[in-house]
């Protein structure tokens, strides 16, 4: 056979077999996208409800990305985040996670995307300023221009703008900080907040030792064993979607599909590259990436320490739940938008599909992971609870005195 035949040959055969392994994949996903995936262990989820005879003493909702809310009074999260509210009253506690202003955050005044951002913003703030409870917000990749070299000043704008207009709330980590502070929320349940954009961020950001910040979580954990405590961060630690590495066929095929929903433009084989280069090496919000990498591996290390933390993130535009090392791994970025959640691997749950998580603290000792998404025909009330999971415990038995907490802590 000659030489040119066989490298045809060769080549129809590799095409041939993307196109076999795409439609493939494209047939798998189109049997569990947006349906909700739990992990066969946990399949008698509906059966399991919590024992406690009185309300949780204590709510917390993780709510991330709602960077991109309705301003017309019809958006769904936050008329379900007005029923948590209601059915919470004010013993608990809001956490948005980030990524609270699309698309790059709040730009300054002479900016002509300023009025949309400060628009969308607004919303969300004037939904939050409604609650009794506690308000805490984080700051996400967006926030800080998408991690552009300026973004430090974005986050410090967003910031300032929060503290006119919402003076109840924390924005935690407080300057940009990486963190850690921690806010106690009711009688054995602390929350502690980082800034996980400062490791990945470029350009200008507040100095700080980029290893001292994983030191005093460790100690700050260390001193608290005996509480229940929720670890909050932007950027997940688990995940089976974008950041974490997976793609959909679509994207093999229509790789800017990645950048702009609309960018159709067929790549075939050469658009497998791509997702090749975001799972191998990876964008600078990608789990690949080497400075996410290295602040992924640092926070474990510390986190797989203690049993029963509860690690809180957004990012990605789904809803998430990993159980790993003993610790509960939740990612809950479906705030305003949603994108392609793989099901199975590490996960107990998945779900593309808006939403957020609901972590409610009993005064038994009991921890109750559940979820809160809109109904299907009618976006503006409830839809039925579609996965919820008790925890395991998360702490021990309290030292006779509670020692003095590190790393800021908020009164």
């Amino acid at each position: 056979m000659p030489y040119s035949t066989l490298i045809l040959s060769l080549l129809a055969g590799a095409v041939l077999a993307a196109v076999c392994w795409l439609s493939w994949r494209y047939w798998q996903e189109r049997q569990y996208r947006r349906r909700p995936y739990v992990a066969p262990a946990v399949l008698d989820w509906e059966l399991q409800t919590p024992n406690a005879q009185t309300p949780p003493l204590h709510r917390v909702a993780v709510l991330g990305d709602p960077g991109a809310v309705k301003t017309d009074g019809t958006d769904p999260i936050l008329h379900l985040l007005s029923f948590w509210q209601q059915e919470t009253g004010p013993a608990g506690t809001i956490v948005i996670l980030g990524d609270n202003i699309y698309p790059t955050g709040l730009p300054a005044p002479e900016h002509p995307g300023r009025a949309a951002a400060e628009a969308r913003f607004q919303a969300l703030l004037e939904a939050l300023g409604q609650y009794k409870g506690n308000i805490v917000l984080l700051s996400g990749n967006h926030d800080w221009n998408k991690g552009r070299p300026d973004g430090w000043e974005y986050l410090q704008r967003q910031e300032a703008y929060v503290r006119e207009h919402l003076p109840q709330a924390h924005y935690l980590p407080t300057g940009g900080l990486p963190g850690p502070m921690s806010l106690q929320l009711a009688d054995g349940v602390l929350l502690v907040v980082l800034n996980t954009q400062w490791w990945v961020q470029t350009g200008a950001r507040p100095p700080s030792d980029s290893k001292e910040p994983f030191r005093q979580l460790q100690l700050l954990l260390e001193q608290n064993r005996h509480q229940r405590v929720l670890v909050a961060g932007h950027h997940p630690l688990y995940s089976n979607a974008l950041h974490g590495g997976k793609f959909t066929a679509k994207q093999h095929v229509f790789p800017l599909t990645t950048v702009n929903k609309r960018a159709y433009v067929p790549l075939p084989l050469i658009g497998s590259l791509l997702p090749l280069y975001r799972k191998v090496v990876g964008a600078a919000e990608d789990m690949a990436h080497p400075r996410y990498r290295k602040m992924r591996r640092r926070l474990l290390r510390v986190l797989h320490q203690f049993p029963g933390v509860i690690y809180a993130s957004g990012h990605d535009h789904n809803l998430q739940y990993f159980q790993k090392h003993g610790g509960h791994y939740l990612v809950s970025g479906s705030g305003s938008k949603t994108a392609f959640v793989q099901k199975g691997g590490r996960a107990t749950f998945v779900h593309e599909y808006q939403g957020f998580f609901s972590l409610d603290f009993y005064a038994n000792g009991e921890t109750w992971l559940r979820t809160l998404e809109p109904g299907v025909t009618d976006s503006l009330q409830p839809g039925p609870e579609v996965f919820r999971l008790r925890l395991q415990p998360t702490h021990e038995a309290a030292p006779a005195v509670v020692p003095l907490l590190l790393g800021d802590q908020v009164a």
